[in-house]
């Protein structure tokens, strides 16, 4: 038989015997997300921590060069910003996090009390989704019979209750990312010579704010061009500003 000939004997069921390999690791798009999440709040966390320290650094040094003074408020800047980002994270995904487990509550409660009406309630989401009524029973009663919570839940709320939020991962996250940002201008300041304090420290932040900019926008899929020009802008703006503040008052004062 030649090779054209055994090609044409194989018939449809035999074809639909071959094992059609998955793909375990490939990421899915809810798992992507999430780490596309973390990743833009790790950045803007940094972002935050360049931007605060640097204004007050910046500030202080506008006012006097003893590179006492300046440390000691960029560090409490430092130490208070991780501090305030982490709570406030820690707050924000606890209420997150709640809200999640009332309403993987009242899904479960719902699915004891009324079945049927659960049921019904998930075929007709398949219908709206466009499958045929048919279709939509079926795939609703085979989930429903493999595991009913998780079909409600996906199908609902598109809520995962193995990936629910956590606050603590979070609060930590937040504050570990505002702290390496916050080090760049803390470093930035004290390092060179005082007659370099300030011009390093300009330059080291806004190359910084250029590149989580466009780091930003990536992730985002946004123009990196504009994202960038917004940062740097905006962070020269503000660092000649709390620099003028400084300097102003420190000679008012002094």
């Amino acid at each position: 038989m030649s090779a054209n000939e055994a090609n044409r004997s194989r018939t449809p069921a035999a074809v639909s015997e071959v094992a059609i390999p998955t793909r375990t690791d490939e990421p899915h798009a809810q798992s992507t997300a999430g780490k596309l999440n973390w990743l833009r709040a790790a950045v803007l966390g940094a972002n935050d921590g360049i931007v605060s320290v640097a204004g007050i650094v910046v500030g202080v040094a506008g006012a006097t060069s003893s590179p006492g003074p300046i440390f000691t408020a960029g560090l409490a800047g430092l130490v208070a910003g991780a501090v305030s980002m982490a709570l406030g994270e820690y707050v924000s995904v606890s209420s997150q996090r709640d809200s999640q487990t009332a309403l993987l509550a009242q899904e479960e409660r719902e699915l004891a009390e009324t079945p049927e009406q659960e049921l019904a309630e998930l075929t007709a989401l398949y219908e709206a989704n466009g499958l045929s009524p048919a279709t939509a029973s079926t795939v609703a009663t085979e989930l429903t019979a493999h595991d009913v919570l998780a079909a409600h839940l996906d199908a609902e709320l598109q809520l995962d209750p193995d990936d629910l939020a956590d606050p603590i991962q979070a609060a930590a996250a937040s504050a570990g990312s505002f702290t390496l940002g916050a080090l760049l201008p803390l470093l930035a300041i004290l390092l060179p010579p005082a007659t370099w304090r300030v011009s390093v420290t300009f330059t080291a932040v806004l190359i910084t704010l250029g590149i989580a900019g466009a780091l930003s926008a990536r992730i985002g899929g946004s123009s990196a061009r504009r994202a960038m020009a917004r940062v740097v802008i905006g962070g020269a703006i503000g660092l000649a500003f709390t620099y003028g503040i400084g300097h102003l008052f420190g000679t008012a004062i002094g």
